[in-house]
């Protein structure tokens, strides 16, 4: 990888373990007796807020069925990606490549700790259902739009819904592009995130503690120990020792080879 790079994924002593105590703060406010009622009076009152505004206006229940998709989630996954490698936006055309194996790095680590966690949720029995599956007057969009259900699958309930996925891929993407985005297009990223996060609240699909406690714990975790160590880098070097016998190819190709991430600096 390019040594004078921005993008060095080494020992970061001071967000290493901020981070960490981070992550420790959100389970503990969690777990703990005396704010656990006050976690589950913010998932009610989210839920019944947000999805609680279905049911009123076709076009407003059309906007949050459509994302509730999971084909929506491939788009935000393509903007995620445009906005990464695209030259211009965060990255200079010479980084694009070593942040897109950077992430990639990221999300294999990110991976690696939703099966680890998984452990720790089924040994302590933490797992829980959607709100839209406890909580009595939900609105399920997969009820109201019959066709998208059979043809698509509507993300709105789930008998597993701890933690968010969706959340935790989202919130990682967001902190590596917080890391070097400025201005408006720092805004911009972090609103988008906020914005594709929306739909699985909306529709029930997860409670606030779902996406605020196990998505943000296991991004923070994923950013610590990828990016605040030399692992996400060494991970990005064997990548691109990978990647190499195959850009001779993938340059010749129509569109594709032109972009910048294809490119040698």
């Amino acid at each position: 990888m390019d040594n004078t790079s921005r993008i060095q994924a080494r020992w970061r002593w001071p967000a290493f373990l901020v981070l960490h105590l981070l992550a420790l703060l959100l389970m503990t406010s969690w777990l703990a007796p005396a704010s656990r009622p006050l976690w589950q009076a913010a998932n009610e009152a989210l839920f019944y807020s947000l999805n609680g505004s279905l049911g009123h206006w076709p076009l407003w229940d059309w906007l949050w069925a459509l994302s509730s998709l999971r084909v929506f989630d491939i788009l935000v996954g393509a903007l995620m990606l445009s906005m990464l490698i695209h030259s211009g936006w965060t990255f200079r055309a010479e980084e694009t490549r070593s942040a897109l194996l950077h992430f990639l790095a990221l999300l294999a680590l990110l991976l690696v700790g939703r099966v680890l966690f998984n452990k720790l949720i089924g040994y302590f029995d933490w797992q829980h259902a959607s709100p839209s599956v406890v909580l009595a007057g939900a609105y399920h969009l997969s009820e109201q739009f019959p066709l998208l259900e059979r043809v698509f699958e509507l993300k709105d309930r789930s008998s597993r819904s701890f933690p968010g996925d969706h959340a935790s891929v989202l919130l990682l993407w967001g902190l590596f592009m917080a890391c070097f985005s400025r201005g408006w297009k720092l805004f911009a990223g972090q609103l988008l995130v906020v914005l594709c996060m929306l739909p699985r609240l909306v529709a029930g699909a997860h409670w606030l503690v779902d996406v605020a406690v196990g998505g943000l714990l296991l991004a923070l975790l994923a950013f610590a120990w990828g990016y605040c160590t030399p692992l996400a880098g060494r991970m990005a070097a064997g990548l691109e020792a990978l990647y190499q016998p195959l850009l001779p190819l993938l340059t010749r190709l129509p569109l594709v080879g032109q972009w910048a991430v294809l490119q040698r600096h």
